[in-house]
């Protein structure tokens, strides 16, 4: 019985140090099959064109953040 739960402790001790591999790969996955929508990077860039074209006024950067990713999702 001793036997058996060292190595339930053991499985577990691995699974735990395999855990942060295992979320970077499901990063990694999760980012290549979204390869299809806009990145961060463009929407932000969109935006940013959004913000100036309303003279630069503060306050509503969730509403261009919005926009912008609307706008690139139809490919406008």
């Amino acid at each position: 019985m001793a036997r058996a739960n060292a190595k339930a402790t053991q499985n577990t001790s691995s699974q735990q140090h395999a855990q942060p591999q295992q979320v970077a790969e499901t990063s990694r996955n999760a980012a290549n099959s979204n390869r299809s929508g806009p990145t961060q990077e463009q929407i932000a860039r969109r935006a940013y064109e959004l913000f100036l074209a309303r003279g630069g006024s503060h306050g509503r950067h969730e509403d261009d953040w919005i926009q912008a990713e609307r706008e690139l999702r139809l490919g406008r």
